[in-house]
């Protein structure tokens, strides 16, 4: 079995290898070639913190992932960082362990970035005026290298309810070349920017639909587990455009569960994403409409930035 830390799996990493991977996963998912099992999750709340354990095989590959990761989301005040896990690589051919990938959570925000970055480049307006982050954390960084690649936006507004986080990512941005300012609010970061991303663990919704403006995109992340929710119903109700990474997994629990179950959203206006990408252009039609992807994470999306790291250990 092979063993790669994490300072082996970044060494060995191609981002647009990945991308093209994960990319083709969401694909062939949205086709019915892919074998996955129901998502563990579990949700310590004493601990504020959650676990959850997906796996994926993809058609044709010889092998099948496990991913185990971990939030918890006081670590940070321990020292301790946010987000840990690892994924299993197994033989879809014998069974055997292939090898075990200790990447301590960074391929799982990596390939979440890499989800973004893909609903991005179809979704996002034309101009965009500023990108809006919700979250100043690991993921949130991972999101605003990754657009951009799909805009020349270089102007940020971002909160977090730890202002010390917010003020750290603005330096980050700095360094990136972004003009990146803190917000008190979300209620600002909206008003302010019409390319935003959630990403945080709330268990409330953040944004409200009076404060979206038209034109704007949403990339919703956090809801990736029962009980999580970041955005208020009405913006999924009255978005003219909604994609989902799973159909399945977002109606039951991600962010448009919240708008399917209060009987706002039909699920037959979802579009998943896989469906999309191999249509292969933008699902905007105006400057003004509102779009909205709810990404909760699926594994074949593990399976296939495992498959990037493997191929590139030869």
């Amino acid at each position: 079995m092979e063993l790669l830390d994490k300072e082996a799996i970044i060494s060995r990493f191609d981002t647009e290898r990945a991308l093209a991977r994960v990319r083709a996963g969401f694909i062939a998912y949205s086709r019915g070639d892919v074998l996955s099992a129901p998502v563990q999750n579990f949700h310590f709340a004493d601990a504020n913190g959650d676990c959850c354990v997906k796996s994926a095989y993809i058609a044709g590959e010889k092998v099948l992932a496990v991913k185990i990761s971990t939030g918890f989301y006081d670590n940070p005040a321990r020292g301790l960082p946010s987000n840990d896990g690892l994924v299993l690589a197994l033989s879809a051919t014998d069974g055997r362990v292939l090898a075990l990938l200790q990447d301590q959570g960074w391929l799982t925000t990596m390939r979440t970035a890499l989800a973004g970055r893909l609903a991005a480049s179809l979704l996002a307006p034309a101009k965009v005026e500023a990108i809006g982050l919700l979250g100043a954390g690991e993921q949130a960084r991972a999101q605003l290298e990754q657009l951009m690649q799909v805009t020349d936006c270089r102007d940020v507004r971002v909160w977090s309810r730890q202002p010390e986080q917010a003020a750290a990512f603005c330096a980050f941005a700095a360094l990136l070349g972004f003009r990146a300012l803190a917000a008190a609010d979300p209620r600002e970061v909206a008003a302010q920017a019409n390319l935003i991303v959630t990403a945080t663990p709330s268990r409330g919704p953040l944004l409200q639909r009076g404060w979206i403006r038209p034109g704007t995109h949403i990339t919703a992340l956090g809801a990736d587990g029962p009980g999580k929710q970041e955005l208020d119903p009405a913006i999924a109700a009255e978005a003219d455009v909604v994609v989902a990474d799973s159909l399945a997994q977002c109606v039951a629990y991600g962010e448009l569960s919240h708008a399917v179950n209060a009987g706002l959203l039909a699920p037959s206006r979802i579009v998943e994403l896989g469906d999309a990408l191999a249509q292969g252009r933008s699902l905007r039609r105006s400057d003004d409409q509102i779009t909205l992807a709810d990404l909760t994470g699926i594994g074949v999306q593990d399976a296939a930035i495992a498959a990037s790291v493997l191929e590139q250990t030869g």
